[in-house]
């Protein structure tokens, strides 16, 4: 499988999504290339015919792109040619992308597409890690973030903290990283950090791919702080398929009287936008029925839905998760949330969404800045699966919105800024929902009124100085920081 036009290690840039349209022209003759004695087999531009189409038709940033105009050819015959002069569709889809998209991407593979958004994988064997550089060096080192559950990983003995640098013996660098993961089976070596350095040892863990479905809902706890009920929940995707273990979650939560949440979010790259609200109306509760979200879209579509839809241009608070039971809400006016540069998309939203309404207390790092949010677009007359091309398998994933909140903030390209700076230390990662940890602590200590001097975080920055984190496990994956629509609009269907 190869997923296309992803960020690279450095940039931690998103994937959102989109929908077009396509044009109702049947393709009946062979047209002239701009050489003339080449003619062009339109049947071989059928994927291409699909990327333009689509992007022209919906692509949220198209009045950016010239060529995406609807009157910027004049003829069936100089769009054709002009398809033809592309080595490979992911070249056509790179120069139909504006230059302010960090986000838009396309797969030959809609299937492990799909599997993805339903929280289906089988990539780095149930290993969440982050990744490092050491300094002064070309060389990648991994530390678990987490392991999920029933899987290899686990199954290994693998847990947070473990570090390694070599996957079958090869140590990893950003040229190598993402083929030495695409193995069936492969080994890694087994480390530590101390003092800010890697301690190696002798032992090595060999893990196998296996299909697995990861339940988004991490960790739920109550602790008791001082006599209050304090609630943690750690959520690292919001995948539609799990609405009812999140429900089920805030249920917990909330039989055991919690008037104080902590809700991690560090490692949640976003999903579905309709989880999200669901998720904020859980937090909350009190503000059924009023706006938590504002999209706008490409100038055409927005017109439309202004004059036709004007609804559908507002998301809102609800009491009902999508099959209709009842969401458990805990009616609070504050919620600590915590981030690092791996929150994004609908993590973000979130917390975009509720500030206007409730005090947001953000603990960690900057985000990702992701407010846009994409639709599947595929290779069929309204862009659903409904008809599909069966020729081939390529899907767009194209921005096709972006969010602003009830007030209208929205354009955080630089990611939402946190009201108490910690970074996450890898000589000291910590447990999981151990107060002790050092995210959790700080937000347990905020609402006791004690503060993290300055000189701690920086003695905590020195020690890792050497040890630069740089980016994701997951950042090949082709849902890594998302956030999407379940489907595209029916607007083609009334044009």
């Amino acid at each position: 499988m190869k997923m296309k036009n992803f960020p690279l290690l450095f940039a931690f840039f998103a994937l959102i999504f989109t929908s077009c349209s396509k044009d109702d022209e049947v393709l009946e003759q062979n047209l002239t290339s701009k050489n003339p004695e080449a003619p062009v087999d339109n049947t071989a531009l059928e994927v291409e015919d699909f990327i333009y189409s689509g992007m022209n038709e919906i692509y949220l940033y198209k009045a950016d792109v010239s060529v995406l105009a609807n009157d910027y050819f004049d003829t069936d015959d100089e769009r054709y040619d002009f398809l033809a002069g592309f080595t490979s569709p992911e070249n056509l889809f790179e120069s139909l992308k504006s230059s302010s998209d960090r986000f838009s991407f396309m797969t030959d593979d809609y299937e492990a597409l799909e599997d993805r958004f339903n929280g289906i994988s089988s990539s780095t064997a149930g290993m969440e890690f982050g990744l490092g550089r050491i300094s002064g060096t070309d060389y990648l080192f991994g530390f678990l973030k987490y392991v999920i559950p029933n899987t290899s990983a686990a199954e290994a003995g693998l847990t947070r903290g473990t570090v390694f640098t070599e996957i079958n013996g090869q140590k990893m660098t950003l040229n190598n990283l993402e083929s030495l993961l695409n193995n069936n089976t492969f080994t890694i070596n087994i480390g530590k950090v101390e003092d800010g350095t890697l301690v190696l040892t002798d032992e090595t863990a060999s893990l196998s791919q296996s299909t697995y479905t990861e339940n988004p809902v991490h960790v739920v706890k109550t602790l008791d702080l001082n006599g209050k009920k304090v609630g943690y929940l750690m959520y690292n995707s919001f995948i539609a398929n799990f609405d009812d273990e999140l429900n089920l979650a805030f249920a917990e939560l909330k039989s055991q009287g919690v008037s104080e949440l902590v809700l991690d979010l560090r490692y949640n790259g976003g999903g579905n936008v309709e989880t999200a609200i669901d998720l904020a109306s859980m937090i909350t509760g009190q503000f059924n029925g009023q706006v938590f979200m504002r999209e706008q879209w490409n100038d055409e579509y927005q017109a439309y839905f202004e004059a036709n839809e004007p609804e559908r241009l507002t998301q809102l608070f609800n009491n009902k998760i999508r099959n209709g039971q009842t969401i458990n809400s805990l009616n609070l006016s504050k919620v600590y949330v915590l981030t690092t540069e791996s929150t994004a998309s609908a993590s973000e939203l979130i917390i975009n969404g509720l500030e206007p309404y409730i005090d947001v207390v953000q603990i960690g790092e900057p985000t990702t800045g992701k407010f846009q949010a994409s639709v599947t677009l595929y290779d069929s007359e309204d862009f659903t699966k409904s008809g599909v091309n069966k020729n081939h398998t390529y899907a767009l994933q194209p921005l096709v919105l972006k969010s602003a909140n009830v007030d209208g903030k929205s354009d955080y390209v630089n990611g939402l800024f946190p009201d108490v700076e910690i970074s996450e230390n890898i000589n000291n990662l910590g447990t999981l929902g151990d107060p002790e940890e050092p995210f959790l602590k700080a937000a347990l200590n905020h609402m006791q009124g004690i503060t993290i001097s300055a000189t701690t975080s920086a003695q905590q920055k020195a020690k890792e100085s050497n040890l630069k984190i740089v980016g994701d496990g997951d950042m090949f994956q082709p849902d890594y920081q998302r956030m999407y629509l379940d489907k595209v609009p029916d607007i083609l269907k009334r044009k």
